[in-house]
Protein backbone atom coordinates (compact mmCIF):
# COMPACT_ATOMS: atom_id res chain seq x y z
CA UNK A 1 0.00 0.00 0.00
CA UNK A 2 1.10 3.51 -0.95
CA UNK A 3 0.49 6.79 0.10
CA UNK A 4 1.11 10.21 -1.80
CA UNK A 5 2.56 11.69 1.93
CA UNK A 6 6.22 12.91 1.88
CA UNK A 7 8.26 13.76 4.53
CA UNK A 8 7.92 17.61 5.84
CA UNK A 9 8.21 19.61 8.91
CA UNK A 10 6.17 18.38 11.89
CA UNK A 11 3.28 20.89 12.25
CA UNK A 12 3.54 24.25 14.32
CA UNK A 13 1.27 25.69 17.21
CA UNK A 14 1.35 28.68 19.34
CA UNK A 15 0.86 26.98 23.07
CA UNK A 16 0.11 29.09 26.68
CA UNK A 17 3.39 27.56 28.45
CA UNK A 18 2.72 29.85 31.41
CA UNK A 19 0.35 27.37 33.32
CA UNK A 20 -0.05 23.58 32.81
CA UNK A 21 -3.04 22.89 30.52
CA UNK A 22 -5.63 19.84 31.72
CA UNK A 23 -4.95 16.66 29.85
CA UNK A 24 -6.90 15.26 26.66
CA UNK A 25 -10.37 14.36 27.89
CA UNK A 26 -9.43 10.88 26.07
CA UNK A 27 -5.42 9.83 26.93
CA UNK A 28 -3.97 6.70 24.61
CA UNK A 29 -4.30 3.41 26.28
CA UNK A 30 -1.07 2.23 26.87
CA UNK A 31 0.78 -1.34 26.55
CA UNK A 32 3.24 -1.64 28.98
CA UNK A 33 4.80 -5.49 27.18
CA UNK A 34 5.38 -3.10 24.06
CA UNK A 35 6.75 -0.12 25.66
CA UNK A 36 9.26 -2.67 26.91
CA UNK A 37 9.89 -4.47 23.75
CA UNK A 38 13.13 -1.66 22.65
CA UNK A 39 14.06 -1.53 27.20
CA UNK A 40 17.78 -0.93 26.65
CA UNK A 41 17.71 2.04 24.19
CA UNK A 42 14.59 3.84 26.17
CA UNK A 43 16.51 3.39 29.49
CA UNK A 44 19.76 4.62 28.41
CA UNK A 45 18.89 8.34 28.15
CA UNK A 46 17.44 8.06 31.76
CA UNK A 47 20.78 6.22 32.78
CA UNK A 48 22.49 9.03 31.08
CA UNK A 49 20.49 11.47 33.15
CA UNK A 50 20.83 9.72 35.95
CA UNK A 51 24.63 10.14 36.37
CA UNK A 52 24.61 13.60 36.34
CA UNK A 53 22.26 14.53 39.07
CA UNK A 54 24.20 15.68 42.12
CA UNK A 55 23.68 14.29 45.51
CA UNK A 56 20.84 15.09 47.27
CA UNK A 57 20.46 16.81 50.77
CA UNK A 58 18.91 14.10 53.03
CA UNK A 59 19.02 11.02 53.72
CA UNK A 60 17.01 9.19 53.61
CA UNK A 61 16.17 10.71 50.54
CA UNK A 62 12.46 11.11 49.25
CA UNK A 63 12.06 11.09 45.49
CA UNK A 64 9.05 11.45 43.36
CA UNK A 65 9.26 10.18 39.82
CA UNK A 66 7.00 12.00 37.32
CA UNK A 67 5.24 9.42 34.30
CA UNK A 68 7.09 6.18 36.20
CA UNK A 69 5.50 4.00 33.08
CA UNK A 70 5.97 0.36 34.07
CA UNK A 71 8.50 1.22 36.72
CA UNK A 72 11.79 -0.16 35.58
CA UNK A 73 13.26 3.48 35.43
CA UNK A 74 12.00 4.34 39.21
CA UNK A 75 13.85 0.74 39.84
CA UNK A 76 16.61 2.12 38.91
CA UNK A 77 16.83 5.41 41.01
CA UNK A 78 16.71 2.51 43.97
CA UNK A 79 19.57 1.29 43.18
CA UNK A 80 21.20 4.94 43.01
CA UNK A 81 19.99 5.41 46.65
CA UNK A 82 18.95 2.43 48.58
CA UNK A 83 17.91 3.85 51.42
CA UNK A 84 14.79 6.42 49.73
CA UNK A 85 11.14 6.50 49.81
CA UNK A 86 10.04 6.53 45.90
CA UNK A 87 7.11 7.17 44.44
CA UNK A 88 5.72 6.85 40.89
CA UNK A 89 3.28 8.37 39.82
CA UNK A 90 1.65 7.91 36.34
CA UNK A 91 -1.75 8.51 34.77
CA UNK A 92 -1.93 5.05 32.79
CA UNK A 93 -3.71 2.19 35.23
CA UNK A 94 -1.91 -0.59 32.50
CA UNK A 95 1.34 1.13 33.44
CA UNK A 96 1.05 1.39 37.08
CA UNK A 97 -0.58 -2.56 37.63
CA UNK A 98 2.50 -3.58 35.83
CA UNK A 99 5.03 -1.44 37.94
CA UNK A 100 3.17 -2.49 41.13
CA UNK A 101 3.37 -6.27 40.20
CA UNK A 102 7.38 -6.09 39.91
CA UNK A 103 8.48 -3.35 41.65
CA UNK A 104 6.43 -2.38 44.45
CA UNK A 105 7.78 -2.85 47.88
CA UNK A 106 11.00 -2.25 50.41
CA UNK A 107 13.84 -2.39 49.13
CA UNK A 108 17.70 -3.99 50.03
CA UNK A 109 18.88 -0.88 51.10
CA UNK A 110 15.70 -0.36 53.80
CA UNK A 111 13.92 2.36 51.49
CA UNK A 112 10.40 2.12 49.91
CA UNK A 113 9.15 2.12 46.05
CA UNK A 114 5.19 2.75 45.40
CA UNK A 115 3.28 3.96 42.81
CA UNK A 116 0.59 6.26 43.00
CA UNK A 117 -1.95 7.45 39.73
CA UNK A 118 -1.52 11.19 38.76
CA UNK A 119 -2.24 13.31 36.19
CA UNK A 120 1.02 14.96 35.33
CA UNK A 121 -1.01 18.17 34.16
CA UNK A 122 -2.43 18.95 37.34
CA UNK A 123 -0.41 17.35 39.90
CA UNK A 124 0.95 19.26 42.76
CA UNK A 125 3.33 17.99 45.01
CA UNK A 126 1.71 17.62 48.86
CA UNK A 127 5.58 17.11 50.64
CA UNK A 128 8.99 18.10 50.31
CA UNK A 129 10.95 16.04 47.91
CA UNK A 130 14.90 15.72 47.76
CA UNK A 131 14.55 14.81 43.86
CA UNK A 132 11.65 14.80 41.34
CA UNK A 133 12.96 13.47 38.39
CA UNK A 134 10.47 12.33 34.85
CA UNK A 135 11.86 10.13 32.35
CA UNK A 136 10.39 10.57 29.00
CA UNK A 137 6.99 11.91 30.24
CA UNK A 138 6.33 15.76 30.44
CA UNK A 139 6.29 15.76 26.13
CA UNK A 140 2.92 14.18 27.01
CA UNK A 141 2.23 17.38 29.31
CA UNK A 142 0.89 20.67 27.02
CA UNK A 143 2.14 23.79 29.15
CA UNK A 144 4.61 21.40 31.58
CA UNK A 145 6.90 24.47 32.17
CA UNK A 146 4.35 26.40 33.92
CA UNK A 147 4.22 23.58 37.14
CA UNK A 148 7.66 23.86 37.24
CA UNK A 149 7.69 26.70 39.85
CA UNK A 150 5.65 24.96 42.12
CA UNK A 151 7.50 21.75 42.09
CA UNK A 152 10.79 23.61 42.76
CA UNK A 153 9.01 25.45 45.37
CA UNK A 154 8.19 21.43 47.06
CA UNK A 155 12.32 20.43 46.91
CA UNK A 156 14.18 20.86 50.05
CA UNK A 157 17.45 23.15 49.70
CA UNK A 158 19.29 22.01 47.53
CA UNK A 159 17.00 19.79 46.04
CA UNK A 160 16.95 18.63 42.42
CA UNK A 161 14.51 18.33 39.66
CA UNK A 162 15.62 16.68 36.77
CA UNK A 163 13.97 14.93 33.63
CA UNK A 164 14.67 14.17 29.81
CA UNK A 165 11.85 14.26 26.73
CA UNK A 166 12.29 12.94 23.29
CA UNK A 167 13.05 16.52 21.05
CA UNK A 168 13.06 14.54 17.49
CA UNK A 169 9.32 15.72 16.91
CA UNK A 170 10.44 16.84 13.22
CA UNK A 171 12.01 13.86 12.26
CA UNK A 172 10.26 11.30 9.69
CA UNK A 173 8.90 9.19 12.20
CA UNK A 174 6.27 11.83 13.49
CA UNK A 175 6.39 14.26 10.39
CA UNK A 176 4.79 11.60 8.57
CA UNK A 177 2.74 10.26 11.38
CA UNK A 178 1.34 14.09 11.62
CA UNK A 179 0.78 14.59 7.82
CA UNK A 180 -1.09 10.80 7.45
CA UNK A 181 -3.54 11.79 10.50
CA UNK A 182 -4.16 15.10 8.64
CA UNK A 183 -4.45 13.14 5.49
CA UNK A 184 -8.32 13.63 4.34
CA UNK A 185 -8.50 9.57 4.77
CA UNK A 186 -8.16 10.04 8.40
CA UNK A 187 -8.72 13.39 8.93
CA UNK A 188 -11.99 13.21 10.29
CA UNK A 189 -11.38 10.74 13.18
CA UNK A 190 -7.32 11.27 13.65
CA UNK A 191 -7.11 15.01 12.28
CA UNK A 192 -4.24 16.58 15.00
CA UNK A 193 -3.42 13.07 16.21
CA UNK A 194 0.28 13.75 15.25
CA UNK A 195 0.71 16.92 16.43
CA UNK A 196 0.76 16.53 20.01
CA UNK A 197 4.07 17.78 20.81
CA UNK A 198 4.71 21.33 19.79
CA UNK A 199 4.91 22.66 23.17
CA UNK A 200 7.89 21.53 24.06
CA UNK A 201 10.79 24.08 24.48
CA UNK A 202 14.30 24.19 23.27
CA UNK A 203 17.27 23.56 25.35
CA UNK A 204 18.19 27.33 25.89
CA UNK A 205 14.47 27.99 26.79
CA UNK A 206 14.48 25.18 29.41
CA UNK A 207 17.78 27.41 30.83
CA UNK A 208 16.19 30.43 30.82
CA UNK A 209 13.28 29.35 32.82
CA UNK A 210 15.47 27.73 35.67
CA UNK A 211 17.64 30.45 35.80
CA UNK A 212 14.70 33.10 36.24
CA UNK A 213 13.95 30.49 39.30
CA UNK A 214 17.08 30.77 41.06
CA UNK A 215 18.26 27.42 40.08
CA UNK A 216 21.72 26.15 39.09
CA UNK A 217 20.75 24.56 35.55
CA UNK A 218 22.27 21.81 33.37
CA UNK A 219 20.73 21.49 30.16
CA UNK A 220 22.03 19.68 26.82
CA UNK A 221 20.81 17.43 24.43
CA UNK A 222 21.99 14.24 22.74
CA UNK A 223 21.54 12.50 19.89
CA UNK A 224 21.23 8.73 19.66
CA UNK A 225 21.91 6.89 16.34
CA UNK A 226 20.04 3.79 17.67
CA UNK A 227 20.51 0.66 15.37
CA UNK A 228 17.41 -1.31 15.72
CA UNK A 229 16.91 -5.08 14.40
CA UNK A 230 13.92 -7.07 13.00
CA UNK A 231 11.29 -6.04 10.72
CA UNK A 232 9.70 -2.57 10.58
CA UNK A 233 11.60 -2.00 13.80
CA UNK A 234 10.69 2.22 13.44
CA UNK A 235 7.33 1.07 13.20
CA UNK A 236 7.81 -1.51 16.28
CA UNK A 237 9.16 1.48 18.15
CA UNK A 238 6.23 4.21 18.02
CA UNK A 239 4.02 1.53 18.68
CA UNK A 240 4.51 1.97 22.29
CA UNK A 241 5.20 5.61 22.12
CA UNK A 242 4.14 8.14 19.13
CA UNK A 243 1.21 5.68 17.73
CA UNK A 244 -0.75 5.26 21.34
CA UNK A 245 -2.95 7.88 20.72
CA UNK A 246 -3.49 7.38 17.27
CA UNK A 247 -4.28 3.47 18.15
CA UNK A 248 -6.57 4.58 21.06
CA UNK A 249 -8.95 6.99 18.59
CA UNK A 250 -9.50 4.16 16.45
CA UNK A 251 -10.96 1.83 19.43
CA UNK A 252 -11.93 -1.44 18.17
CA UNK A 253 -12.14 -0.31 14.30
CA UNK A 254 -9.61 -3.64 14.17
CA UNK A 255 -9.92 -3.08 10.17
CA UNK A 256 -9.18 0.62 10.18
CA UNK A 257 -6.04 0.46 12.49
CA UNK A 258 -4.46 -2.21 10.12
CA UNK A 259 -4.72 0.37 7.22
CA UNK A 260 -3.73 2.88 9.13
CA UNK A 261 -0.51 1.25 10.41
CA UNK A 262 -0.41 -0.49 6.19
CA UNK A 263 0.31 3.11 5.02
CA UNK A 264 2.22 4.09 7.84
CA UNK A 265 4.39 1.62 7.66
CA UNK A 266 4.93 1.87 4.10
CA UNK A 267 6.26 5.57 4.45
CA UNK A 268 8.40 4.47 7.32
CA UNK A 269 10.09 2.06 5.07
CA UNK A 270 11.35 4.59 2.64
CA UNK A 271 12.63 7.36 5.55
CA UNK A 272 14.62 4.33 7.58
CA UNK A 273 15.80 1.66 5.00
CA UNK A 274 16.92 -1.04 6.52
CA UNK A 275 21.06 -1.81 6.30
CA UNK A 276 23.29 -4.92 6.60
CA UNK A 277 23.25 -5.10 10.66
CA UNK A 278 19.84 -3.41 10.82
CA UNK A 279 17.91 0.05 10.68
CA UNK A 280 19.43 2.91 12.00
CA UNK A 281 16.80 5.47 13.62
CA UNK A 282 18.31 9.09 15.05
CA UNK A 283 16.80 10.13 18.00
CA UNK A 284 17.45 13.53 19.92
CA UNK A 285 16.67 13.83 23.43
CA UNK A 286 16.66 16.44 25.67
CA UNK A 287 17.95 17.07 29.45
CA UNK A 288 17.57 19.10 32.23
CA UNK A 289 19.11 19.41 35.81
CA UNK A 290 18.07 21.99 37.86
CA UNK A 291 19.24 22.49 41.50
CA UNK A 292 17.59 24.53 44.10
CA UNK A 293 20.02 27.22 45.90
CA UNK A 294 20.94 25.28 49.53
Amino acid sequence: MHSDIAPGPCPTATVDSEAASPSTPNPPTWDPQQYLRHASHRTRPFLDLLARIPELPTRPARIADLGCGPGNVTALLAERWPEARITGYDLSPEMLHRARQEHSGPTPGGGSLDFRPADLATWMPEEQYDLIVSNAALQWVPGHAGSFAAWINALRPGGTFAFQIPGNFTAPSHSLLAALCDHPRWQSRLGGQGAHYVHLLEPSEYLARFTELGCAADIWETTYHQLLSGPDPVLDWVKGTALRPVLTALGDDRQAAEDFLLEYRDLLRGAYPPGPRGTVFPFRRIFAIARKEA
